[in-house]
């Protein structure tokens, strides 16, 4: 049958006798690998004459017309998964009732299929969520601020960012991403193995040191089409930068008091080995994993530090010691994706949220670039120093809530136009922390930003952003991209930007930690010596936009001369 990827139910009756009767399925799992290879064939690399020589997964990416007629085919009635990924990820869930009513014996088994890295990742994000609602109330309120902005603006038709239905959509409701800032290289390279097995890895180099943060980051996430489609979770993981303790006394203090936690758990660690070593986990080892690796980020109010040397940390840098003192890295902020920052600003405003005065990252626009930023200010939380006593109290603030509006992502070419006007604007002023000059500095951040093309067509010749295209309507006229989008035959879609802006992120840091922040010059620092620490060089996402968008232009050109021939 030719059409989107089909739904296995579809499948196990249409083709028993290819995967039921012609092989002998001795367990629930081994029924779904072999089910799972042949829908994967049939789907994702069997060539369909039906659409011009393209599989079922490429023509349903594209829309093409003769994958939506047999859709509409009344003897054809299929479920239907959005991807590949999220079918994937049914099969594994659905083997196991499948194979007990296929088996005669009717013998359920213990373990299903390996989970997909998808699977995983989206169970830890939804975990995560869950367990920051019940440490930080406020940012409950803040996803539900969010999703009524979202809501609203979707049920209106409100499609200024020309999201690609489904793909585009269906993500935002379940989309975050949080911060963490760890001590110590051995943590780092732990982390990476870790978001591994969730299908994350490093992307981009991130110096924070020229906004007088003493870290630098990268960030944690899927970096395919399909994956992002199915789970965009992202972490935005920092290092700490123990060399800018000026301190020699304070910073061996610091590297004693690091060197001497497990930031992971037994099973966490167990886990993430077993999955490197049989290739991913099954459903119950799963679910242990995102239980364990979900204490390494939950809050501890008990210090590991003195309260005296808690002071001098604080005097060295309020995120040094947010870094140092605690057992863990607890998340610091988890992040909703808004479609309209400026709306869900006003919403936290009207709920009582204390937040920023100034969204952070470009301005608003028609068409939307990059990445907005705000936040509600630091809880001032009370922690427990150890003492000779028994115990002292203490008071912190680290952990905030924040809201992300993303737009698309820039091409280098337009990263630089952005830099360029975004230093011509900080040259004249910047947003002090208290927000006293917010309305100058919006001002100025407009004013500047006018520099910058605000329609998507001019934005894509001039080679400005990344794009997905589609099919249109209208034949090919032309081998033109220009041309095939003028008469209609190719549509645009922005690809979204789904990275991070130094600038913006310490911007953040420093809303929460006061303006004392940007103090201190610090020197830069050293994506080679990050590189090491991590363990694997961090990828290049202009790289993976480019591919990205690559890949959709060169299936929609070959789906064109299909139908012309």
């Amino acid at each position: 049958m030719a059409g989107q990827p089909h739904d296995l139910t579809v499948v196990a009756a249409q083709k028993k006798h290819d995967f039921r009767y012609l092989n002998a399925f001795e367990t629930g799992s081994k029924m779904c690998v072999g089910i799972g290879k042949g829908l994967r064939d049939y789907n994702l690399a069997r060539p369909h004459l039906t659409h011009g020589v393209l599989s079922p997964h490429e023509a349903y990416a594209n829309n093409t017309k003769t994958m939506k007629s047999s859709l509409n085919d009344p003897m054809i009635q299929l479920k239907t998964a959005e991807n590949w990924s999220t079918f994937q990820d049914h099969l594994c869930r659905r083997g196991t009732d499948i194979f007990h009513r296929c088996t005669p014996n009717g013998q359920k088994e213990d373990r299903t299929l390996n989970r997909s890295p998808h699977e995983i990742r989206a169970s830890f994000a939804a975990a995560m969520s869950a367990m920051y609602k019940e440490e930080v109330p406020a940012y409950g309120t803040l996803v539900e601020i969010v999703e009524d902005v979202n809501e609203r603006l979707l049920a209106q038709g409100s499609d200024t960012l020309a999201l690609t239905p489904g793909e585009d959509t269906a993500r935002i409701s379940a989309e975050r991403h949080g911060a963490i800032r760890l001590g110590t290289p051995q943590e780092l390279a732990m982390m990476a193995r870790v978001f591994a097995v969730m299908g994350m890895e490093p992307v981009g180099y991130y110096d924070l040191s020229v906004a007088s943060v003493p870290v630098h980051s990268t960030a944690f996430r899927p970096t395919d089409r399909d994956a992002l489609a199915a789970n965009p979770f992202r972490v935005f993981t920092s290092l700490l930068r123990l060399e800018l303790i000026e301190d020699e006394t304070l910073r061996a203090k610091a590297t004693e008091v690091l060197a001497a936690r497990q930031i992971f758990t037994d099973d966490a660690i167990k886990l993430t080995e077993k999955a490197e070593a049989q290739g991913g986990l099954d459903g119950q080892d799963a679910k242990q994993f995102v239980a364990a690796v979900l204490e390494t980020f939950r809050w501890h109010p008990e210090a590991c530090v003195d309260a005296e040397t808690f002071d001098d940390l604080i005097k060295a840098h309020r995120l040094i010691a947010d870094v140092v003192s605690f057992k863990g890295p607890h998340i610091n902020h988890l992040t909703p994706r808004t479609l309209d920052i400026d709306a869900a600003q006003d919403g936290m405003v009207a709920k009582g949220l204390p937040a920023k005065a100034v969204v952070e990252g470009p301005p608003r626009r028609r068409c939307p670039i990059l990445l907005r930023q705000t936040a509600f200010k630091a809880l001032n939380e009370t922690i427990r120093f150890p003492s000779a006593g028994g115990g002292q109290d203490g008071q912190h603030t680290a952990r905030f809530g924040e809201i992300e509006h993303r737009g698309a992502a820039l091409t280098p070419k337009g990263r630089a136009l952005y830099d360029q006007l975004l230093a011509e604007v900080r040259a004249d002023i910047l947003p002090a922390a208290s927000g006293e000059n917010a309305d100058a500095y919006v001002a100025k951040l407009e004013a500047v930003f006018s520099a910058f093309p605000d329609d998507w067509r001019t934005l894509h010749r001039d080679g400005l952003a990344y794009f997905k295209y589609g099919l249109g309507a209208a034949p090919a006229n032309s081998t033109e991209i220009e041309t095939l989008l003028d008469a209609g035959a190719l549509t645009l879609s922005p690809i979204i930007y789904e990275d991070f802006l130094p600038v913006s992120a310490a911007g953040i840091f420093q809303s929460n930690l006061g303006d004392e922040a940007r103090s201190k010059d610090q020197t830069a620092s050293s994506r080679d010596s990050f590189e090491a620490a991590l363990g694997k060089p961090v990828i290049d996402e202009f790289a993976l936009y480019e591919a990205m968008q690559k890949a959709s232009l060169d299936t929609c050109l070959r789906q064109l001369q299909a139908d012309a021939d």
